[in-house]
Protein backbone atom coordinates (compact mmCIF):
# COMPACT_ATOMS: atom_id res chain seq x y z
CA UNK A 1 0.00 0.00 0.00
CA UNK A 2 1.19 4.11 -0.20
CA UNK A 3 2.92 5.20 2.43
CA UNK A 4 1.60 8.87 3.31
CA UNK A 5 1.81 11.06 6.07
CA UNK A 6 -1.42 12.59 7.68
CA UNK A 7 -0.45 15.88 6.32
CA UNK A 8 0.39 14.59 2.74
CA UNK A 9 -2.63 16.72 1.02
CA UNK A 10 -2.78 19.92 3.53
CA UNK A 11 -2.84 23.12 1.99
CA UNK A 12 -3.35 27.10 3.17
CA UNK A 13 -6.43 28.70 2.26
CA UNK A 14 -6.70 30.38 -1.17
CA UNK A 15 -7.47 29.42 -4.14
CA UNK A 16 -4.78 26.95 -6.48
CA UNK A 17 -3.96 27.10 -9.87
CA UNK A 18 -3.70 23.75 -11.97
CA UNK A 19 -0.06 23.96 -12.00
CA UNK A 20 0.00 24.72 -8.22
CA UNK A 21 -2.55 21.62 -7.19
CA UNK A 22 -0.30 19.48 -9.57
CA UNK A 23 2.89 20.48 -7.65
CA UNK A 24 1.07 19.68 -4.54
CA UNK A 25 -0.28 16.23 -5.41
CA UNK A 26 3.36 14.98 -6.39
CA UNK A 27 5.31 16.76 -3.80
CA UNK A 28 7.06 14.26 -0.91
CA UNK A 29 4.29 11.06 -2.19
CA UNK A 30 6.59 7.77 -2.00
CA UNK A 31 5.68 5.60 -4.93
CA UNK A 32 3.80 2.37 -4.15
CA UNK A 33 7.32 -0.19 -3.47
CA UNK A 34 5.95 -3.36 -4.90
CA UNK A 35 7.75 -4.09 -8.20
CA UNK A 36 7.35 -6.75 -10.21
CA UNK A 37 8.73 -8.15 -13.23
CA UNK A 38 6.45 -8.92 -16.06
CA UNK A 39 6.49 -10.36 -19.94
CA UNK A 40 7.29 -7.49 -22.27
CA UNK A 41 3.07 -7.15 -23.26
CA UNK A 42 1.83 -7.05 -19.95
CA UNK A 43 3.83 -4.20 -19.27
CA UNK A 44 2.03 -1.90 -21.66
CA UNK A 45 0.40 0.58 -19.73
CA UNK A 46 2.62 0.23 -16.30
CA UNK A 47 5.13 2.30 -15.01
CA UNK A 48 9.17 1.63 -15.56
CA UNK A 49 10.44 0.69 -11.88
CA UNK A 50 14.23 0.63 -12.97
CA UNK A 51 16.63 1.70 -15.42
CA UNK A 52 17.47 -0.86 -18.22
CA UNK A 53 20.80 -0.60 -19.82
CA UNK A 54 21.08 -1.86 -23.59
CA UNK A 55 22.62 -5.13 -23.02
CA UNK A 56 23.75 -5.36 -27.06
CA UNK A 57 24.60 -2.72 -29.80
CA UNK A 58 21.55 -1.32 -31.70
CA UNK A 59 21.52 -2.34 -34.15
CA UNK A 60 24.00 -4.89 -33.20
CA UNK A 61 25.89 -5.08 -36.56
CA UNK A 62 27.50 -2.40 -39.25
CA UNK A 63 24.79 -2.92 -41.72
CA UNK A 64 23.36 -1.34 -45.20
CA UNK A 65 20.87 0.87 -44.87
CA UNK A 66 19.16 0.84 -48.56
CA UNK A 67 19.38 -1.49 -51.30
CA UNK A 68 22.07 -1.19 -53.28
CA UNK A 69 26.08 -1.43 -53.72
CA UNK A 70 28.52 -1.36 -50.90
CA UNK A 71 32.60 -0.08 -51.57
CA UNK A 72 35.33 1.33 -49.81
CA UNK A 73 34.97 5.12 -50.46
CA UNK A 74 39.12 5.05 -50.55
CA UNK A 75 38.83 2.33 -53.54
CA UNK A 76 36.63 5.58 -55.63
CA UNK A 77 38.39 7.85 -58.68
CA UNK A 78 39.14 11.21 -57.05
CA UNK A 79 36.86 13.12 -59.50
CA UNK A 80 34.15 11.79 -61.25
CA UNK A 81 32.31 8.39 -61.61
CA UNK A 82 33.83 5.37 -60.36
CA UNK A 83 33.55 1.64 -62.68
CA UNK A 84 33.89 -1.46 -59.82
CA UNK A 85 33.45 -4.96 -60.50
CA UNK A 86 30.84 -6.45 -58.76
CA UNK A 87 32.40 -9.33 -56.63
CA UNK A 88 29.35 -10.70 -54.25
CA UNK A 89 25.73 -10.19 -53.01
CA UNK A 90 25.07 -9.72 -49.47
CA UNK A 91 21.30 -10.56 -48.61
CA UNK A 92 20.15 -9.57 -45.46
CA UNK A 93 20.46 -12.00 -42.75
CA UNK A 94 23.46 -13.28 -44.51
CA UNK A 95 27.02 -13.12 -42.70
CA UNK A 96 29.27 -10.52 -44.36
CA UNK A 97 32.30 -11.67 -47.27
CA UNK A 98 35.49 -10.70 -47.20
CA UNK A 99 36.13 -8.51 -50.82
CA UNK A 100 38.77 -7.83 -52.91
CA UNK A 101 39.82 -4.31 -52.90
CA UNK A 102 38.86 -2.47 -55.80
CA UNK A 103 35.36 -4.37 -55.92
CA UNK A 104 31.81 -3.41 -55.50
CA UNK A 105 28.67 -5.42 -53.48
CA UNK A 106 25.35 -5.60 -54.35
CA UNK A 107 23.79 -5.50 -50.68
CA UNK A 108 20.58 -5.37 -49.76
CA UNK A 109 18.75 -3.39 -46.58
CA UNK A 110 19.75 -4.68 -43.32
CA UNK A 111 22.79 -7.22 -44.58
CA UNK A 112 25.87 -6.63 -42.69
CA UNK A 113 28.65 -4.46 -44.08
CA UNK A 114 31.49 -6.85 -45.84
CA UNK A 115 34.92 -6.06 -43.47
CA UNK A 116 36.28 -2.93 -44.86
CA UNK A 117 33.66 -1.60 -46.93
CA UNK A 118 32.11 1.74 -45.38
CA UNK A 119 29.78 3.63 -48.27
CA UNK A 120 26.64 1.98 -49.97
CA UNK A 121 25.32 3.68 -53.18
CA UNK A 122 21.82 3.60 -53.83
CA UNK A 123 20.64 1.02 -56.62
CA UNK A 124 18.14 3.75 -58.22
CA UNK A 125 21.47 6.25 -58.65
CA UNK A 126 23.75 3.60 -59.99
CA UNK A 127 24.25 2.13 -63.59
CA UNK A 128 24.87 -1.36 -64.52
CA UNK A 129 27.70 -2.31 -66.91
CA UNK A 130 28.01 -5.87 -67.59
CA UNK A 131 29.68 -7.62 -64.69
CA UNK A 132 30.51 -4.12 -63.18
CA UNK A 133 28.58 -1.07 -61.96
CA UNK A 134 28.67 2.68 -62.53
CA UNK A 135 29.08 4.66 -59.58
CA UNK A 136 28.37 8.44 -59.39
CA UNK A 137 30.81 10.43 -58.34
CA UNK A 138 30.18 12.69 -54.96
CA UNK A 139 28.97 10.25 -52.25
CA UNK A 140 30.17 10.45 -48.82
CA UNK A 141 32.36 8.26 -47.19
CA UNK A 142 29.72 5.82 -44.87
CA UNK A 143 26.17 7.41 -47.00
CA UNK A 144 23.53 4.58 -46.84
CA UNK A 145 25.30 2.96 -43.92
CA UNK A 146 23.67 2.13 -40.24
CA UNK A 147 26.77 1.89 -37.38
CA UNK A 148 26.75 -0.73 -34.83
CA UNK A 149 25.16 1.00 -31.79
CA UNK A 150 23.99 4.22 -34.01
CA UNK A 151 20.24 3.71 -32.12
CA UNK A 152 21.67 2.42 -28.99
CA UNK A 153 25.19 1.54 -27.35
CA UNK A 154 25.80 -1.34 -25.52
CA UNK A 155 25.26 -0.54 -21.84
CA UNK A 156 23.59 2.85 -22.69
CA UNK A 157 20.47 3.50 -20.76
CA UNK A 158 17.73 2.82 -23.14
CA UNK A 159 14.39 3.46 -20.90
CA UNK A 160 14.42 5.08 -17.93
CA UNK A 161 12.88 4.28 -14.06
CA UNK A 162 9.38 6.47 -13.99
CA UNK A 163 8.42 6.31 -17.94
CA UNK A 164 5.21 4.83 -19.13
CA UNK A 165 6.03 1.63 -20.82
CA UNK A 166 4.36 2.25 -24.00
CA UNK A 167 3.79 -0.05 -27.69
CA UNK A 168 7.19 1.90 -28.68
CA UNK A 169 9.07 1.19 -25.95
CA UNK A 170 8.32 -2.40 -25.85
CA UNK A 171 9.74 -2.59 -29.62
CA UNK A 172 12.75 -0.95 -28.11
CA UNK A 173 13.05 -3.53 -25.25
CA UNK A 174 12.35 -6.28 -27.56
CA UNK A 175 14.87 -5.09 -30.41
CA UNK A 176 17.31 -5.23 -27.30
CA UNK A 177 16.54 -8.96 -26.50
CA UNK A 178 14.62 -8.29 -23.81
CA UNK A 179 11.62 -10.43 -22.99
CA UNK A 180 10.37 -9.08 -19.43
CA UNK A 181 10.66 -5.69 -17.67
CA UNK A 182 10.14 -4.63 -14.31
CA UNK A 183 7.10 -2.85 -13.07
CA UNK A 184 5.59 -1.39 -10.03
CA UNK A 185 2.27 -3.13 -9.51
CA UNK A 186 -0.96 -1.50 -10.22
CA UNK A 187 -2.37 0.82 -8.11
CA UNK A 188 -5.17 -0.17 -6.48
CA UNK A 189 -8.65 2.12 -6.15
CA UNK A 190 -11.69 1.13 -4.32
CA UNK A 191 -14.62 3.81 -6.26
CA UNK A 192 -18.00 4.77 -4.94
CA UNK A 193 -20.59 6.98 -5.46
CA UNK A 194 -22.67 9.02 -2.73
CA UNK A 195 -26.13 10.10 -2.77
CA UNK A 196 -29.52 9.71 -2.05
CA UNK A 197 -30.48 10.82 -5.79
CA UNK A 198 -28.76 8.17 -6.97
CA UNK A 199 -29.24 4.47 -8.64
CA UNK A 200 -27.11 2.32 -10.59
CA UNK A 201 -28.15 1.68 -14.11
CA UNK A 202 -30.66 -1.41 -13.75
CA UNK A 203 -31.97 -0.81 -10.82
CA UNK A 204 -35.56 0.47 -9.49
CA UNK A 205 -35.17 4.35 -10.00
CA UNK A 206 -37.37 6.83 -7.83
CA UNK A 207 -39.36 9.59 -9.53
CA UNK A 208 -36.90 11.71 -7.89
CA UNK A 209 -33.73 9.91 -8.81
CA UNK A 210 -30.79 9.63 -11.54
CA UNK A 211 -28.67 7.12 -12.79
CA UNK A 212 -25.38 6.64 -11.80
CA UNK A 213 -22.64 8.05 -14.77
CA UNK A 214 -19.98 9.21 -12.25
CA UNK A 215 -19.24 5.62 -11.43
CA UNK A 216 -18.82 4.24 -14.23
CA UNK A 217 -17.08 7.10 -15.91
CA UNK A 218 -14.27 6.54 -13.36
CA UNK A 219 -14.29 3.20 -13.36
CA UNK A 220 -13.81 3.21 -16.92
CA UNK A 221 -10.84 6.14 -16.65
CA UNK A 222 -8.88 4.54 -13.92
CA UNK A 223 -9.18 0.85 -16.03
CA UNK A 224 -7.46 2.63 -19.35
CA UNK A 225 -4.58 4.04 -16.30
CA UNK A 226 -3.75 0.75 -15.61
CA UNK A 227 -5.50 0.60 -12.15
CA UNK A 228 -6.45 -2.01 -9.95
CA UNK A 229 -10.52 -1.42 -9.51
CA UNK A 230 -13.03 -2.14 -6.75
CA UNK A 231 -16.38 -0.71 -7.88
CA UNK A 232 -18.04 0.18 -3.91
CA UNK A 233 -21.36 1.00 -5.09
CA UNK A 234 -23.87 3.69 -3.84
CA UNK A 235 -23.93 5.03 -0.51
CA UNK A 236 -26.82 6.84 0.69
CA UNK A 237 -26.21 10.77 2.80
CA UNK A 238 -25.41 8.47 5.65
CA UNK A 239 -22.22 10.19 7.70
CA UNK A 240 -22.01 7.04 9.73
CA UNK A 241 -22.16 4.65 6.61
CA UNK A 242 -19.90 6.52 4.82
CA UNK A 243 -17.63 6.86 7.82
CA UNK A 244 -17.25 2.81 7.73
CA UNK A 245 -16.97 2.38 4.20
CA UNK A 246 -14.11 4.37 4.59
CA UNK A 247 -12.52 2.59 6.76
CA UNK A 248 -13.34 -0.29 5.35
CA UNK A 249 -11.54 0.79 1.82
CA UNK A 250 -8.72 1.99 3.50
CA UNK A 251 -6.96 -1.40 3.76
CA UNK A 252 -6.13 -2.86 0.44
CA UNK A 253 -6.32 0.26 -1.44
CA UNK A 254 -3.48 2.69 -2.37
CA UNK A 255 -6.30 5.22 -3.23
CA UNK A 256 -10.49 5.93 -2.55
CA UNK A 257 -12.09 8.12 -4.91
CA UNK A 258 -15.57 9.33 -4.43
CA UNK A 259 -17.89 11.67 -6.58
CA UNK A 260 -20.57 13.55 -4.59
CA UNK A 261 -21.05 15.41 -1.13
CA UNK A 262 -18.11 17.41 -0.75
CA UNK A 263 -19.20 20.82 -1.43
CA UNK A 264 -20.65 22.67 1.76
CA UNK A 265 -24.53 21.54 1.68
CA UNK A 266 -26.25 20.55 4.40
CA UNK A 267 -26.64 17.22 3.08
CA UNK A 268 -22.76 16.82 1.77
CA UNK A 269 -21.74 13.95 4.24
CA UNK A 270 -18.38 12.69 2.47
CA UNK A 271 -16.15 15.25 4.14
CA UNK A 272 -17.27 15.17 7.96
CA UNK A 273 -16.97 11.06 7.47
CA UNK A 274 -13.59 11.40 6.42
CA UNK A 275 -12.27 13.65 8.84
CA UNK A 276 -13.85 10.97 11.24
CA UNK A 277 -11.78 8.26 9.95
CA UNK A 278 -8.72 10.48 8.63
CA UNK A 279 -7.22 13.80 7.61
CA UNK A 280 -9.03 16.39 5.13
CA UNK A 281 -8.29 19.29 2.97
CA UNK A 282 -10.54 20.57 0.84
CA UNK A 283 -8.72 22.41 -2.05
CA UNK A 284 -10.16 25.20 -3.73
CA UNK A 285 -9.00 24.78 -7.30
CA UNK A 286 -8.79 28.25 -9.59
CA UNK A 287 -10.95 26.49 -12.93
CA UNK A 288 -14.04 25.73 -14.14
CA UNK A 289 -15.56 23.57 -13.79
CA UNK A 290 -14.52 21.60 -10.75
CA UNK A 291 -13.52 23.87 -8.14
CA UNK A 292 -14.16 22.41 -4.57
CA UNK A 293 -11.93 19.08 -4.36
CA UNK A 294 -11.51 16.92 -1.08
CA UNK A 295 -7.90 15.53 -0.49
CA UNK A 296 -6.90 13.48 2.67
CA UNK A 297 -5.21 10.44 3.92
CA UNK A 298 -7.20 7.33 5.59
CA UNK A 299 -5.13 5.03 7.90
CA UNK A 300 -5.55 1.59 7.01
CA UNK A 301 -5.37 -0.90 9.50
CA UNK A 302 -1.58 -2.33 8.92
CA UNK A 303 0.18 0.37 11.28
CA UNK A 304 2.02 2.92 8.85
CA UNK A 305 -0.02 2.58 6.09
CA UNK A 306 -2.87 4.68 4.29
CA UNK A 307 -5.11 5.29 1.67
CA UNK A 308 -5.24 8.66 -0.35
CA UNK A 309 -8.70 10.21 -0.79
CA UNK A 310 -9.93 12.28 -3.44
CA UNK A 311 -13.22 13.25 -3.17
CA UNK A 312 -14.64 14.88 -6.97
CA UNK A 313 -17.61 17.35 -7.16
CA UNK A 314 -20.82 15.64 -8.67
CA UNK A 315 -21.15 17.14 -11.83
CA UNK A 316 -20.10 14.46 -14.83
CA UNK A 317 -18.08 17.19 -16.76
CA UNK A 318 -16.71 18.35 -13.46
CA UNK A 319 -15.42 14.95 -12.63
CA UNK A 320 -13.84 14.48 -15.81
CA UNK A 321 -11.75 17.58 -15.71
CA UNK A 322 -10.35 17.11 -12.14
CA UNK A 323 -9.88 13.27 -12.82
CA UNK A 324 -7.40 14.79 -16.00
CA UNK A 325 -5.63 17.30 -13.95
CA UNK A 326 -5.69 15.70 -10.26
CA UNK A 327 -6.08 12.14 -9.76
CA UNK A 328 -4.29 10.88 -13.41
CA UNK A 329 -1.15 12.68 -12.10
CA UNK A 330 -1.67 11.21 -8.47
CA UNK A 331 -1.92 7.52 -9.96
CA UNK A 332 1.02 8.41 -11.64
CA UNK A 333 3.12 9.77 -8.98
CA UNK A 334 2.06 6.24 -6.79
CA UNK A 335 3.16 4.18 -9.41
CA UNK A 336 6.55 6.11 -9.54
CA UNK A 337 5.76 8.07 -13.10
CA UNK A 338 6.57 12.12 -13.48
CA UNK A 339 3.45 13.50 -14.12
CA UNK A 340 3.48 16.44 -16.30
CA UNK A 341 0.60 18.22 -17.39
CA UNK A 342 0.00 17.38 -21.22
CA UNK A 343 1.24 20.17 -23.69
CA UNK A 344 -2.04 22.04 -25.07
CA UNK A 345 -2.31 22.26 -29.29
CA UNK A 346 -2.96 25.84 -30.94
CA UNK A 347 -5.82 26.07 -32.62
CA UNK A 348 -8.46 28.95 -33.91
CA UNK A 349 -11.23 29.45 -32.06
CA UNK A 350 -14.64 29.50 -33.86
CA UNK A 351 -16.73 31.24 -31.17
CA UNK A 352 -17.01 34.16 -29.05
CA UNK A 353 -16.96 33.62 -25.18
CA UNK A 354 -15.85 35.52 -22.15
CA UNK A 355 -14.83 34.83 -18.61
CA UNK A 356 -13.52 35.79 -15.25
CA UNK A 357 -9.96 36.45 -14.96
CA UNK A 358 -8.03 35.04 -12.71
CA UNK A 359 -9.73 31.54 -13.14
CA UNK A 360 -8.92 28.63 -15.50
CA UNK A 361 -11.59 27.68 -17.58
CA UNK A 362 -11.96 24.81 -19.42
CA UNK A 363 -14.43 24.33 -22.68
CA UNK A 364 -15.37 21.55 -24.39
CA UNK A 365 -15.21 21.94 -28.13
CA UNK A 366 -14.77 19.77 -31.58
CA UNK A 367 -12.46 20.47 -33.87
CA UNK A 368 -13.21 20.93 -37.70
CA UNK A 369 -10.98 22.04 -40.57
CA UNK A 370 -11.55 24.57 -42.50
CA UNK A 371 -11.24 24.96 -46.22
CA UNK A 372 -7.83 26.59 -46.30
CA UNK A 373 -6.89 23.46 -43.85
CA UNK A 374 -6.72 25.30 -40.88
CA UNK A 375 -8.22 23.60 -37.68
CA UNK A 376 -10.35 25.08 -35.58
CA UNK A 377 -12.34 24.69 -32.63
CA UNK A 378 -15.86 24.75 -32.07
CA UNK A 379 -17.46 25.42 -28.72
CA UNK A 380 -20.46 23.04 -27.73
CA UNK A 381 -23.63 24.96 -27.39
CA UNK A 382 -24.32 24.05 -23.52
CA UNK A 383 -21.64 24.92 -20.80
CA UNK A 384 -23.54 23.43 -18.03
CA UNK A 385 -21.35 20.73 -16.42
CA UNK A 386 -24.48 18.18 -15.81
CA UNK A 387 -24.34 18.03 -19.99
CA UNK A 388 -22.81 14.41 -20.51
CA UNK A 389 -23.26 14.43 -24.12
CA UNK A 390 -20.89 17.74 -24.27
CA UNK A 391 -18.42 15.21 -23.52
CA UNK A 392 -19.39 12.91 -26.30
CA UNK A 393 -19.94 15.45 -28.91
CA UNK A 394 -16.66 16.89 -28.87
CA UNK A 395 -12.85 15.87 -29.34
CA UNK A 396 -11.29 18.14 -25.93
CA UNK A 397 -11.09 20.93 -24.06
CA UNK A 398 -10.53 24.14 -24.88
CA UNK A 399 -7.77 26.16 -22.03
CA UNK A 400 -8.37 29.54 -21.58
CA UNK A 401 -5.71 30.71 -19.19
CA UNK A 402 -6.41 33.05 -16.06
CA UNK A 403 -5.06 35.86 -17.22
CA UNK A 404 -7.78 35.81 -20.29
CA UNK A 405 -11.10 37.31 -20.13
CA UNK A 406 -12.43 36.81 -23.62
CA UNK A 407 -11.93 35.14 -26.71
CA UNK A 408 -13.12 36.28 -30.23
CA UNK A 409 -13.49 34.06 -33.70
CA UNK A 410 -9.77 33.66 -34.99
CA UNK A 411 -8.15 33.52 -31.63
CA UNK A 412 -5.26 31.48 -31.31
CA UNK A 413 -6.69 28.59 -28.14
CA UNK A 414 -4.89 26.03 -26.74
CA UNK A 415 -6.42 23.15 -27.15
CA UNK A 416 -6.05 19.42 -24.88
CA UNK A 417 -7.41 16.38 -26.83
CA UNK A 418 -9.26 13.87 -24.91
CA UNK A 419 -6.77 11.35 -25.69
CA UNK A 420 -4.22 13.38 -23.68
CA UNK A 421 -6.55 13.20 -20.62
CA UNK A 422 -7.88 9.91 -20.39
Amino acid sequence: MAQLSADQFTLADGLLTVEQALARVVKGLQPVPEVETVALLDADGRQLAADIAAPIDLPPFFNSAVDGYAVRHADLAAAGPSLLPVGARVPAGDPGLAVSAGQAVRIFTGAPMPPGLDTVFMQEDVRLAGAAVALPAGLSAGANCRPAGEDVAAGALALHAGELVTPERIALAAALGLTALPVRRRIRVAVFSTGNEIVSPGGARGPAQIYDANRFLLQALLRRLGAEVSDLGILGDDRTAIARALRQAASGHDLILTSGGVSAGEEDHVKSAVREVGSLDVWRLAIKPGRPVAMGVIPSAVPGQAAAFVGLPGNPVAVFVTFAHLVRPLLAALAGGRPAAPPALRVCAAFSHRKKQDRREYLRAALRLTPDGAVEAVKHPQDGSGILTSLTQTDGLVELPEALEEVAPGDSVGFLSYALLR
